[in-house]
């Protein structure tokens, strides 16, 4: 059995549930998001919370509390501290927030997505979309040698582990319009402007 450990981290878009084994990132999600894994309330309860350099922990949208109330502080002082987080999970953190400051365009973290070895291939394609730029659904099946096989690309984007690690925020309508995005769609536009992808539509 695969041990997995998580984190949670404020991004300027929203909470995040980072996953990852001891080596290896897993997964990356908007909490709440379409496809959000099924881990037991207990579990995101007992998650570590870690900061994201240059996020104010305020600047939360999404209604959650975080840590940072006198309540929240003195219950985190009665429990017992969950083991320190593997490595790679506060190396994301802080990818992470380089990222949304705009000083870093690539992730250098280990990642292994857990899937089908389809769904692996559209994930490395995701992979190799250079920051700035964006693909379509009918592209991404066309360098697959997928090319009648749109939907199941689509599919296998939706269900990406790893939001903004493996960007499938980058992938657009054949008419260059924002289609579905598990985080939701005001998240995928504000990571294609951040990004410096010129939106048609």
């Amino acid at each position: 059995v695969m041990a997995v450990s998580f984190v949670t981290t404020e991004s300027p878009l929203g909470r995040l549930l980072l996953a990852s084994t001891d080596k290896n990132m897993i997964g990356c999600w908007f909490m709440g998001a379409k496809h959000f894994p099924p881990v037991p309330e207990e579990r995101l309860r007992q998650a570590p919370f870690l900061s994201m350099p240059g996020v104010a922990a305020e600047s939360c949208d999404c209604g959650c509390k975080g840590p940072r109330h006198a309540e929240d502080l003195q219950k985190i002082r009665q429990k017992k501290f969950p083991p320190t987080p593997p490595a790679v999970l506060l190396g994301a953190v802080m990818e992470l927030g380089a990222y949304f400051q705009g000083t870093r365009t690539t992730f250098s973290l280990p990642m292994e997505p857990i899937g089908t070895p389809f769904q692996k291939s559209v994930w490395d394609y995701l992979r190799g979309i250079p920051l700035g730029e964006s693909r379509t659904y009918a592209e991404a099946a066309r360098a697959l040698g997928r090319e009648k096989a749109v939907r199941a690309v689509g599919a296998a984007v939706g269900r990406n582990p790893l939001s903004i690690f493996i960007p499938c925020h980058r992938m657009l309508g054949s008419d260059g319009s924002l289609t579905g995005y598990a985080g939701g769609l005001n998240r995928k536009r504000a990571l294609l402007e951040l990004e410096g992808v010129r939106l048609i539509l």
